[in-house]
């Protein structure tokens, strides 16, 4: 049974993530954000921070989540073409756009997500391992057989954060762009020839 939390407690959760976005959002470099710069950001002592969420690993994997709650909802539980019981080849196309689109939306933190943060790399990290199984299962579905789990992984690639900020940012590509050349890549993946 767990206990509820205090309203301080909920008070400074709600003020460090607030800071943190803030201060992903307007850096340079998300990379170089610190544990300090939240803490004096967001009004509030590094203890309470670390006690709150263990480490920045832990403070941008809440952050994550919270950003991508909707996105997970529609995947889990909700109607076509996100959800369940849509066509495989749709939903795997449904599923590259969405996610695309909430990493164009959050690249500040995509980009400090996805960095190599100790010992765990992106491929370690629950939210993709659950994404690539679930892409790997429909292109199994649509026939892919073998090779789905390195499709999966390949199509994962073409919605990394850093190649959407080098074509979003360097680059110029806009959303409409970078939309449609994942669709074409998704069904290249999808209708192409195998082998």
């Amino acid at each position: 049974m767990t206990r509820p939390q205090r309203s301080d407690a909920a008070r400074n959760r709600a003020a460090v993530l607030a800071a943190a976005d803030e201060l992903f959002a307007t850096a340079a470099a998300p990379a170089r954000v610190s544990m300090d710069d939240v803490a004096a950001g967001a009004g509030v002592g590094k203890g309470t921070l670390f006690r709150a969420f263990g480490s920045r690993a832990g403070l941008i994997q809440a952050l994550w989540a919270l950003r991508t709650e909707p996105l997970r909802r529609a995947i889990e539980s909700g109607p076509p073409p996100l959800g369940p019981g849509t066509d495989p080849s749709q939903r795997v196309a449904a599923i590259l756009d969405a996610i695309l689109v909430v990493k164009l939306d959050n690249r500040h933190l995509t980009l400090a997500l996805e960095e190599r943060s100790g010992s765990a790399s992106l491929y370690e990290q629950p939210q993709y391992q659950l994404v690539h199984r679930l892409l790997s299962d429909l292109l199994r579905d649509v026939g892919r057989g073998k090779e789905s789990e390195l499709l999966a992984h390949l199509l994962l690639a073409a919605v990394r954060a850093d190649l959407l900020d080098h074509l979003a940012g360097s680059r110029g590509s806009s959303r409409r762009q970078l939309r449609a050349g994942v669709a074409a890549l998704v069904d290249l993946v999808l209708n192409g020839s195998s082998g």
